[in-house]
């Protein structure tokens, strides 16, 4: 009898809400938001939200400002990615003990290849061993692909295991909205609405020419191959690798002079430039993001003659696209990416 392979994906439940209430245990229980310097007066957007925090409406890239009066009540506690950093690792190498294939999606997530005939039980071990190391709980999605091992991740949560594969997809996903699909946001699922398909099994008997006139020949058709289940099963332990660095900053009152502003663009490039050198990767393009008040976000963003680590290059290149924005209005937040190609550069 063989051996069945299947994915698994471990998630960190509240990652880093849990490495601060690690460190500070008292808090344990209360509401926690993290982000910024943890000043909910300043202009910052939340890092993460304990649970207790979630149940006020509380959740990732809400300003800090807007969380406070949701939830009054909460600790509210600067962002620290170096501990978070140092976690990640520990949580990972603790994955690695085990005989599994690790692929890293980030901090607080991963892919694992398993061949196992009681992936349930390799799971739970999983967990005691990740809590034992670190204190954490993690949840763990079963599935006989990635997108259904990230999506069974869902259902397991908080510190759960569940297990979604061909067997069960129809039975539990048929009737759920669309946007329960890893890779389909709010704006696919609009558009999706308009031709009357509202849930994963009616995307799954859509006719592939409609949704490719509508989507494009490869998204269209790729959208149904999403409700039907189908996925990679390939996992691999390639080290996870930054698709981009950048650096960002919020204002505390906002900014309109022109020349301030390039002049704050040009110190993020610098900052990203020194990113960019350290990586050891050359930046393939640059990008802007501005985030006009009240809360309006924008970015622009250029392909760079040839791939650099040039300092003096990026600036350039973010000046260049900072020039493309015609919005006038006050300014909040001002960010920088460099983007790597597509192979890091040898050496």
């Amino acid at each position: 009898m063989s051996i069945p392979d299947w994915v698994l994906h471990v998630d960190l439940d509240q990652f880093i809400a849990a490495v601060e209430i690690g460190r500070r245990p008292e808090l344990r229980g209360l509401p926690v938001i993290v982000g910024g310097a943890g000043d909910p007066t300043q202009r910052a957007v939340v890092a993460t939200a304990s649970y207790e925090a979630r149940e006020f409406g509380v959740h990732s890239g809400m300003p800090l400002r807007t969380a406070a009066k949701r939830c009054p009540d909460a600790v509210f506690l600067p962002s620290d990615p170096q501990a978070y950093e140092e976690v990640s690792e520990q949580v990972m190498a603790t994955l690695r003990g085990f005989p599994v294939v690790v692929e890293i999606l980030g901090w607080d997530e991963a892919f694992l290849g398993v061949r196992t005939t009681d992936p349930e039980a390799l799971a739970a071990d999983l967990q005691r061993a990740v809590t034992a190391e670190t204190g954490l709980s993690c949840s763990v999605g079963i599935g006989d692909n990635k997108l259904r091992a990230k999506l069974a991740t869902g259902f397991a949560k908080p510190a759960g295991v569940y297990r979604l594969t061909r067997d069960n997809w129809v039975a539990v996903m048929a009737e759920r909205p669309v946007d329960a699909l890893w890779g389909i946001g709010r704006r696919t699922t609009a558009k999706l609405a308009e031709l009357g398909l509202t849930t994963v099994g009616q995307l799954a008997r859509a006719d592939p020419a409609d949704l490719a006139a509508r989507f494009g020949p490869n998204m269209g058709p790729w959208y149904r191959t999403l409700a039907l289940g189908a996925g990679d099963t390939e996992v691999t332990a390639t080290p996870w690798v930054a698709k981009s660095r950048s650096r960002e900053t919020t204002f505390q009152q906002n900014i309109t002079d022109r020349t301030e502003i390039a002049k704050e663009v040009a110190a993020l490039a610098r900052r990203v430039a020194r990113d960019v050198t350290e990586e050891g990767r050359p930046a393939a393009r640059v990008g802007v993001k501005i985030r006009f008040a009240p809360f309006i976000t924008q970015t622009r963003s250029c392909t760079l003659p040839a791939p650099t680590s040039d300092a003096q290059a990026i600036e350039r290149a973010a000046l260049e696209v900072l020039d493309r924005f015609a919005d006038a209005r006050p300014v909040r937040l001002l960010g920088v990416r460099a983007e790597f190609g597509e192979d890091p550069a040898p050496g």
